[in-house]
């Protein structure tokens, strides 16, 4: 199979796909995962038993209805069994699901309204499979300015909602905080409310303003050192009430420097999809859990390496895994926050969705170079169970891009 693909300088070069793949890449770990469960299946499949060696969660995207007649600003249409289909294929491996996280499109096209829904939906198809769930508190029907007392008030109806559908929670970092906080005692006094709340740990999002500006200078600094001791004054401040702290800076010093910081028992759960294999790895001392958007098109191969870890074999798990850094590099480039395009890109050519179309219409957010890359990169990984499939989708892109075979 032969494809024209254009290159970042917009020339066309040819690009055959290996003679021999496997998916997932390596076919005999150790510890064999799952099977995965079939694209869109109409009824649920079991969950994986989890990994011993790690707590991992996926961030999973929303498939979006290609029928429904919407516009731009209207509410998000979702198809609701090829999405919680999905979510299945994501426990069919061993994997968690975090879901209503910024890879579903929250605040990029899903609005409270319909990340409720899918909250609810989700964390029903969980208990249905046995599989574990956490979900996205963020105030996100704030939709103008708000002083403090309206963001606590949002957190606290989307909290409720959470933990209504018996998930647990990520308290997700909120733009309007951010807009309203004027000291780093806000977001002290704020978070300890919602703490002393909960009836279960949850987990902690600090997200960088490469995935979202409006959240620059988060904790009340724009120096990480001083936010990152807010942040860890929180956490100390309410034993038992702090699972983990999930962080998504894209800097792996950082990352290190904060887990030394967490008292015992914390988690941390890294949100780096640039440095993910060595954080989860560890430096001998300290390790990283993980919730991670690139687990969405990743979750075969990172079953695979999850399970060697589990079994002791690090450098097994590196070995499956590393070579994996350079598609989810190429997935979050600048501007990092429309990574989205290219998770459900993937998951189109996989065949877990028969289109390729988004909420708000993000499919044109990335060029065709970028995606033409995207796949090149997935398809050299063995990533597609069907590289026929795989390859006729490209091809159909290509040619409503106006290139001719």
């Amino acid at each position: 199979m032969t494809l024209s693909l254009p290159g970042a300088d917009g020339v066309l070069r040819p690009y055959t796909s290996p003679a021999t793949r496997a998916y997932p890449p390596r076919t005999s770990p150790r510890s064999q995962p799952p099977p995965s469960s079939p694209p869109l299946s109409p009824s649920p499949s079991p969950s994986a038993e989890p990994f011993t060696s790690r707590v991992v969660f996926a961030a999973a995207h929303v498939v979006a209805d290609p029928l429904a007649d919407r516009g731009p600003d209207d509410p998000a249409a979702i198809d609701w069994d090829a999405t919680l289909a999905f979510r299945r294929h994501l426990w069919s491996h061993g994997l968690g699901v975090a879901e209503a996280m910024d890879t579903a499109q929250r605040g990029m096209g899903l609005d409270w309204t319909g990340a409720a829904e899918l909250i609810r939906r989700s964390a029903a198809e969980a208990g249905a499979v046995g599989g574990r769930i956490v979900c996205g508190v963020g105030t996100d029907q704030l939709t103008g300015p708000a002083d403090l007392a309206a963001v606590r008030a949002a957190y606290e109806e989307q909290l409720a909602v959470v933990e209504g559908a018996g998930a647990g929670a990520v308290l997700m970092a909120s733009r309007a905080l951010a807009a309203a906080a004027r000291t780093p005692d806000d977001y002290r006094a704020l978070y300890g409310e919602l703490l002393r709340q909960v009836t279960r740990p949850v987990v902690l999002h600090w997200l960088g303003p490469m995935f979202d500006p409006a959240l620059a200078g988060y904790w009340g600094s724009p120096d990480p050192d001083a936010a990152t001791d807010v942040l860890l004054d929180v956490v100390a401040a309410h034993p038992g009430k702090v699972d983990g702290v999930k962080v998504s800076l894209l800097d792996a010093g950082r990352e290190r420097e904060l887990r030394r910081g967490l008292p015992d028992g914390v988690r941390c759960y890294t949100g780096d999809d640039f440095h993910y294999p060595e954080l989860i790895a560890g430096d001998g001392t300290h390790t990283s859990d993980a919730l991670l958007g690139v687990l969405d098109p990743l979750a075969p191969v990172a079953a695979i390496a999850l399970r060697l870890l589990d079994d002791g074999d690090t450098a097994g798990f590196r070995e499956v895994l590393d070579p994996t850094v350079t598609l989810a590099r190429q997935l979050f480039r600048e501007p990092t926050r429309y990574y989205k395009t290219g998770v459900v890109f993937l998951a189109w050519l996989a065949g877990h969705q028969s289109h390729f179309t988004m909420v708000g219409g993000l499919q044109s957010a990335r060029s065709l170079p970028h995606l033409a890359r995207v796949y090149e990169l997935a398809d050299g990984l063995g990533l597609f169970p069907d590289p026929g499939l795989a390859e006729h989708r490209m091809r159909t892109l290509l040619t409503l891009h106006g290139v001719e075979r």
